[in-house]
């Protein structure tokens, strides 16, 4: 009919898979109305639609030959400016107006769609995410994905982690843990930054499954470590954990340097003394923690944080029992071997 027809003209930019189905469709139909015969129609399926297009999206792969190195014009001759021009010019673009210049032509689609300018991905409170934007990352292949604060299934995340192995930093704050523990996957790539502050449902029990080794490795997988062992920065602002989760970080995360634990109200200078204790990996790798609003936190945990070598920012704002008087006397001691100072009250940070 008109509609198929339609459908099948759009097709014609899309893969061989997707012709075929659009054929098949066409010509089911019209094998239905040339012949009377009563065909049983088949049983509805259980899943859901909304996630039959996610699975059923096909993403084209890269193109085999490189994009072309000149921009050819009308009259068949090649424009003065080589591709590596445009790919400067291109650089300074937002990602908006990098999606506008895909409309121009082939080879401005090709080029505006370069790794090189999508190395960060912005999605952060999209008010929902769809197959098209799904496949417009994978496409890209950013290394920096946000995603906070997004309606993000389980299903999406586990479909795009499997796609983009060169992915370093992944943000979902105020996400839920049920889309979350996709990364609890054997196919998790190996982060940088993961940020999951005010996640819904992570407590310690989710940590442990968080970052403890996957159980689904594939036959002959032997790799028993955790896939976030490579986290350098580590965002737990406003979750309901204790200190069975920092035994965990401990573990597992053995080069992380930056550590968010503001508004987790279960902490204790105890907490701290796990942290920088003799032969943990934390004691000498961490060098920036932020602990404000952490309302159990005192004076006493600046004690063990002259433990730490690399220590260059402690940020105690807001936090009640945490004084003016016992960061002063924290930066005199300290002066001995690096000097501190007080940018805001109670937010310590190492003078270059």
């Amino acid at each position: 009919n008109g509609e198929q027809l339609h459908q099948l003209s759009q097709g014609l930019n899309g893969t061989l898979p997707e012709l075929n189905q659009l054929v098949d469709n066409l010509t089911n139909t019209v094998h239905l109305t040339s012949t009377p015969r009563c065909i049983t129609r088949p049983a509805p399926s259980l899943s859901p639609p909304k996630c039959i297009p996610m699975e059923r999206h096909v993403i084209r792969p890269p193109p085999i030959s490189p994009p072309p190195d000149s921009l050819p014009l009308v009259d068949g001759a090649a424009h003065v400016m080589q591709r590596e021009v445009w790919m400067t010019t291109f650089s300074y673009l937002s990602p908006r107006d990098l999606c506008i210049c895909m409309r121009v032509c082939k080879t401005w689609n090709r080029w505006c769609c370069d790794k090189r300018l999508w190395t960060k991905i912005d999605l952060h409170r999209s008010k929902s995410i769809t197959p098209l934007m799904l496949s417009g990352v994978i496409r890209r292949q950013p290394v920096s994905l946000d995603l906070s604060w997004t309606n993000i299934s389980k299903r999406q995340l586990s479909w795009l982690i499997n796609r983009l192995p060169g992915l370093r930093d992944l943000l979902l704050s105020g996400c839920s843990w049920v889309a979350v523990s996709a990364l609890c996957s054997s196919s998790c790539p190996l982060l940088r930054t993961v940020d999951l502050q005010w996640v819904e449902g992570l407590k310690d029990a989710q940590m442990r499954d968080l970052l403890s080794p996957p159980t689904d490795n594939r036959p002959g997988q032997m790799d028993n470590r955790s896939k976030l062992r490579n986290i350098v920065d580590l965002r737990l602002a406003g979750l309901d954990i204790t200190d069975a989760s920092l035994l965990l970080v401990i573990q597992h995360m053995p080069v992380l340097s930056k550590l968010d634990l503001s508004y987790c109200n279960h902490l204790t200078d105890h907490s701290i003394n796990l942290l920088t204790a003799a032969g943990t990996s934390t004691r000498d790798s961490l060098s920036d923690i932020n602990l404000s609003d952490c309302n159990k936190i005192t004076d006493q945990c600046l004690i063990y944080f002259k433990r730490c070598g690399n220590i260059c920012s402690l940020d105690f704002r807001y936090c009640k029992q945490v004084t003016k008087e016992g960061c002063e006397q924290f930066i005199a001691e300290m002066s001995v071997i690096v000097q501190f100072g007080q940018v805001e009250e109670k937010l310590l940070r190492k003078l270059s």
